[in-house]
């Protein structure tokens, strides 16, 4: 009797530690899983080059295609450029993309940013390169026209007005959208590149940097009286000159932006010709 009394208690307790075993076993296994999700769920970010001209032509983009509005206008423009560096169906390069033919405001390259506006530009331009900040109302648009025009095409897909432009995705009769999606803010890093440009050299001209010092005329009147030659130095063009700096191969077409009208031709799906900003 003692010995089944013995066996049967020998017997619980392997039973016990047995299911105690396979108790911590089973509660292991989540947390490692789990931690190995973490891991591995983590996306990886798209870098983007950008440089000093880069920046430039996003202020400038924003200055200008708001009508020279507010932070919330700027914000707005800036990232439907951004949300066209990273769609991949347009050019890889801001600049790329601000300068591209009758896509962006007449002048936006050229004309003169008022110096009022430095600052609030450049905190825009700061916190969408550097903080990776977007305009959370524009979403995957990249596309707006002035506010208050109308057009009869069923795949303009409103999402907000703000610096007197109205934004829109393209989208088919499904909810789709026609154009590549740009990538969300948090899977894009930008990289500042000193010193070098992104910009194809056709467009390089365009965009204006230091303004040129005028050097002063030669005297035509040489001092023959004192008996001494007079020699001048020749006058040239500073280096700087935005017009001259790029010299294009011989036969080499140049691309240069032209005026926009306040909307452009785009293609719906059935061909007919669809008008975006």
């Amino acid at each position: 009797m003692r010995a089944e009394i013995s066996f049967g208690k020998s017997l619980i307790g392997i039973l016990f530690v047995g299911l105690a075993a396979a108790s911590c076993t089973t509660t292991s296994k989540p947390a490692a899983t789990a931690a190995n999700t973490k891991k591995q769920g983590q996306p990886a970010k798209v870098t983007f080059n950008y440089t000093a001209k880069d920046r430039d032509c996003l202020q400038r983009a924003m200055y200008f295609e708001s009508q020279h509005s507010d932070k919330d206008g700027y914000m707005a423009v800036g990232t439907v450029v951004m949300n066209r560096l990273t769609s991949g169906a347009y050019p890889p390069s801001i600049c790329g993309v601000v300068a591209q033919k009758r896509q962006f405001a007449p002048g936006v390259m050229t004309r003169e940013v008022k110096p009022q506006a430095e600052t609030e530009l450049a905190s825009a331009a700061d916190a969408i390169l550097i903080k990776g900040a977007r305009h959370p109302a524009v979403k995957d648009a990249m596309f707006f026209h002035t506010n208050g025009l109308k057009f009869p095409y069923d795949n303009m897909h409103y999402v907000t007005v703000a610096g007197g432009n109205a934004f829109y995705e393209k989208r088919d009769s499904n909810g789709m959208l026609q154009t590549p999606p740009p990538l969300p803010s948090y899977e894009v890093a930008m990289n500042y590149v000193p010193g070098e440009s992104m910009l194809p050299p056709q467009f390089e001209a365009l965009i204006p940097s230091a303004v040129p010092v005028p050097l002063p005329a030669p005297d035509p009147m040489a001092t023959a009286s004192t008996g001494q030659m007079r020699i001048t130095a020749p006058v040239t063009a500073p280096e700087t000159s935005p017009v001259t700096s790029v010299e294009p191969e011989p036969g080499m077409p140049i691309a240069i932006p032209t005026p926009r009208p306040a909307y452009d031709s785009v293609m719906l799906r059935d061909g007919l010709p669809a008008n975006g900003g």
